[in-house]
């Protein structure tokens, strides 16, 4: 019989902008007074996927270069040691849809308000009003400047 309890689970998107950084610092700081985990997520796409008609695209030098640009930010984001707490997830597809697969059975998800696309006066980028509507865990929204 498995006595282990299982700890909460934080699942945070990560995408390269200022506002991922500052939802993925918010993330650890919740999971830390949780006594939980973190799960940062990534999700990177194909444009040969949706009709590019460019050069083929090599799939395995994609996804590792996102593993790098990954490790790479979180240990910039966090130091070297918080980042090796912290469970990285790089996987192919739409950003909204990973992350709402990778937030089930979660405590809490936890986005920027806009990521790296979309226009600057909008109050919330696609991935962050899709997954408020659609996630079955609380979603947190983390605005720019947020400390």
């Amino acid at each position: 019989m498995d006595t282990e309890v299982s700890r909460p689970r934080v699942v945070v998107g990560v995408d390269g902008s200022q506002t991922s950084y500052a939802a993925l610092r918010w993330a650890v700081r919740y999971a830390a007074l949780l006594g939980g985990t973190v799960d940062a997520v990534s999700a990177w796409e194909l444009p040969g996927l949706y009709g590019w008609s460019g050069p083929a695209v090599d799939m395995d030098v994609d996804e590792a270069d996102a593993r790098e640009r990954m490790a790479r930010e979180l240990s910039e984001v966090l130091g070297a040691e918080a980042a090796g707490s912290v469970r990285s997830l790089v996987v192919e597809g739409n950003p909204a849809d990973v992350l709402l697969r990778a937030a089930e059975g979660a405590e809490i998800l936890v986005v920027g308000s806009r990521g790296r696309g979309g226009f600057a006066r909008a109050l919330l980028g696609s991935v962050s009003q899709h997954v408020t509507q659609h996630a079955g865990c609380p979603v947190v929204i983390v605005r720019p400047g947020a400390a």
